[in-house]
């Protein structure tokens, strides 16, 4: 019987994940990859005249770089950010229960796109990636989404729902793209960067 590496086979440089996202954190573990977490605010506003799939790439970008006086010898940076996409309008997390309801009922028996934007930002190099997924949801009540969000509290999370939560093993019907990026990072595309630095 084989078993998991508790580190990546590739020795890494010192990586500062510049994210609170905890889904974040448990994805990088969950690969091997050693962090630190060093977190601050960044005002997240976008222009509302940008391309929906060129803001999470821009926001992870414009993230790593308010970071970039955390490297100090060979760190790395590794920001991101994830958005919900439908019918060319952008999902972001709710500011309270009525605009979560709203969103998952937008989202309700529909095809969606979740993009997560991620950049390395290092001493000497910088390299942003986005992940693509499409997710097909299954028709909710709103007894079902009061449920949910009564239940799960999704309010720090694009589009109001987390595919690891009760409406990702109940409503999510297909996927299109890896389930990591839904959860916030695309850990293949990370992965392969992470090789290159």
């Amino acid at each position: 019987m084989t078993t998991m590496p508790k580190k990546m086979p590739t020795p890494i440089r010192p990586i500062i994940l510049a994210s609170k996202s905890p889904r974040r954190s448990q994805l990088m573990r969950e690969a091997g990859i050693d962090f630190t977490v060093q977190t601050f605010d960044v005002d997240e506003s976008f222009s509302p005249d940008m391309a929906p799939e060129a803001v999470a790439p821009w926001l992870a970008q414009k993230k790593a770089q308010a970071a970039k006086h955390l490297i100090q010898n060979d760190e790395i940076i590794l920001a991101a950010d994830s958005v919900v996409i439908l019918e060319g309008k952008i999902y972001n997390k709710p500011a309270d229960y009525q605009e979560a309801f709203d969103m998952i009922r937008a989202l309700s028996g529909k095809q969606h796109t979740v993009i997560t934007g991620v950049c390395l930002l290092s001493g000497e190099k910088e390299e942003v990636l986005a992940g693509v997924t499409k997710v097909w949801f299954a028709e909710l009540t709103d007894e079902e989404i009061d449920y949910y969000i009564r239940t799960c509290e999704p309010f720090d999370k694009a589009g109001s729902y987390g595919a690891q939560d009760w409406i990702g093993h109940c409503k999510i019907t297909r996927i299109e793209g890896t389930f990591q990026n839904v959860m916030g990072l695309p850990v293949d595309i990370v992965y392969a960067a992470l090789q290159r630095f």
